[in-house]
């Protein structure tokens, strides 16, 4: 009698007919068991530390879980556009044109508008649509006063030597010091004299 016997916890997969999912789950189970048997998830990082299991039961627990993880924010409408029309200046400063200016101001007021007949998710929604030709006035304003506050800055810089600065030229040879006639040539040209 010196067969070894399995343990008996074991049993022989052919007794029993089972489905491959079983099968896998019986597999992955043994080698869980034997990991731990061999000490593998010892001082794992964050082991004796509860799980998050919160969000448990519901069935947004993945969405919840993305905008925790990308740190999205979603507020309620009135919240937004208050936001929105906080930070309206500095999003019309960005722009070049009136006609953009306009467009923008314009998309602005319209959801102020759409949010205004949306029942009340959240506080009461105080934000007021904007006059269009108003905010046009103040942005060209405020462009004129960077405009006006750029140049000054220049002239500020300017040197101070009779307000003459030094040419460079524009040939692209001549910028790295080869004269003409000095043997040099412009790689472009070159090429084709090689053909």
């Amino acid at each position: 009698m010196s067969d070894e016997q399995p343990p008996a916890a074991f049993f022989n997969p052919y007794a029993v007919a089972i489905d491959d999912e079983v099968a896998i789950a019986l597999l992955a189970e043994m080698h869980i068991r034997k990991a731990i048997e061999r000490g593998d998830f010892d001082d794992l990082p964050g082991s004796g530390k509860p799980l998050d299991l919160q969000d448990l039961h519901d069935p947004d627990w993945w969405l919840k879980a993305f905008m925790r993880r990308e740190k999205l924010v979603v507020l309620p409408p009135s919240i937004q556009l208050r936001k929105d029309d906080a930070a309206l200046d500095g999003r019309l400063d960005e722009l070049w044109s009136e006609d953009d200016v306009r467009q923008e101001v314009e998309e602005f007021n319209e959801r102020v508008r759409r949010g205004r007949y949306q029942p009340a998710a959240g506080p009461p929604l105080v934000t007021m649509p904007r006059d269009v030709d108003a905010t046009v006035v103040a942005w060209a304003q405020r462009r004129a006063a960077r405009a006006a506050q750029g140049r000054e800055r220049l002239q500020s810089d300017a040197p101070a030597e009779g307000g003459r600065r030094r040419r460079r030229s524009r040939r692209w040879g001549r910028s790295r010091g080869h004269q003409p006639g000095d043997g040099w040539t412009h790689p472009s040209t070159a090429r084709g004299r090689d053909r």
